[in-house]
């Protein structure tokens, strides 16, 4: 049996309910003619606490008794995890503690501290957070919220397909970011259920490729810590639970670089007004450079998040290649 199905995004879906935002599908002229392609593009920006996040989390703390939240939550994260498990413990008045890379952006570190949670500093270059995180929840009590490798964080992350199919349900390909794969696996497994033969697609950037390394060689591939902009695709390898899950359903893995992405989150603000994060454009970075076959097809591209600073955003944007000097 499949670790999940349609069902059990469908029951997400039921206890997201007037709690996540339905987040708006929209449309670009531009991207439609740069691309040759119909796109709807799923604005996860506008999801609570900015990013799809918010949906894994909250189905999966909604599964916890009462004694289980009162002892509280544990979660590892460079960001959009600790604030969605933040975001969902304050929600259900449950305490959190998030471990976090001291490097962490300072916008998610300060959003993840106003929801509440305590936060536990690590080396992301030289400590391993989820050996912090198992020690952690076993030495405290705490139950811990995995950021991708559980069913039930799977099948949350796959309303956000879900949504987006029933907006769009001739979609021929769907474009999703991955980073452990449980947006994918969940969006995979939804889409293939409602629309026969639609091409799901992942997109990792270039310095973090080990799900599309680890789909070429049919068993899970560990690499060092990427050095990308991407800083919620930083997974050094696939989890075992979504690995299992995309090597059934997902057709492709595709890479783009970090100058890229960059590019996509310029377009995707000057043409669609939106804020997206790196990691968040890299599947609209995908298609606008012709990554994958688009012309003709009706196509689906989730954004995955917008938690990016103002300064960080105006950071990138400056130092892409051919950007007008700064004046001194």
């Amino acid at each position: 049996m499949p670790l999940i199905e349609l069902a059990d995004v469908e029951r997400a879906a039921r206890t997201l309910a007037g709690i996540a935002h339905r987040t708006p599908v929209l449309t670009s002229r531009t991207l439609d003619e740069r691309t040759g392609a119909r796109v709807r593009v799923k604005a996860e920006c506008f999801q609570r606490g900015g990013a799809f996040k918010f949906r894994g989390a909250y189905t999966k703390l909604a599964s916890l008794d009462a004694e289980t939240l009162r002892r509280g939550v544990l979660a590892y994260s460079s960001g959009n995890h600790a604030q969605a498990v933040a975001l969902a413990a304050a929600l259900h008045g449950a305490p959190a503690t998030i471990v976090m890379p001291a490097d962490a952006p300072a916008a998610k570190l300060e959003a993840t501290r106003g929801y509440g949670a305590e936060i536990v500093p690590y080396d992301r270059w030289t400590e391993n957070r989820e050996a912090i995180g198992e020690r952690l929840a076993a030495e405290r009590g705490l139950t811990l919220v995995r950021p991708y490798d559980d069913p039930l964080v799977m099948a949350g992350q796959g309303t956000v397909a879900l949504e987006l199919l029933e907006e769009a349900p001739t979609l021929d390909l769907l474009l999703v970011p991955v980073s452990g794969g449980g947006l994918i696996a969940g969006c995979a497994t939804a889409a293939k259920a409602l629309r026969r033969g639609i091409r799901v697609v992942g997109v990792e950037p270039e310095a973090g490729d080990d799900t599309r390394r680890s789909l070429a060689a049919g068993e899970r591939v560990r690499i060092g810590v990427p050095r990308t902009i991407a800083d919620g695709l930083q997974a050094t390898e696939p989890g075992e639970l979504t690995f299992e899950v995309n090597r059934r359903l997902v057709d492709e893995v595709v890479t783009v670089s970090d100058d890229e992405i960059v590019e996509a989150m310029v377009f995707l603000f000057d043409r669609l007004k939106l804020v997206a994060e790196p990691s968040g454009a890299v599947a609209v970075a995908a298609l606008l450079q012709g990554r994958v076959e688009a012309r003709g097809r009706s196509v689906g591209v989730v954004l995955s998040g917008g938690n990016v600073g103002a300064a960080r955003f105006a950071e990138l944007v400056a130092s892409r290649p051919g950007a007008p000097a700064r004046a001194g």
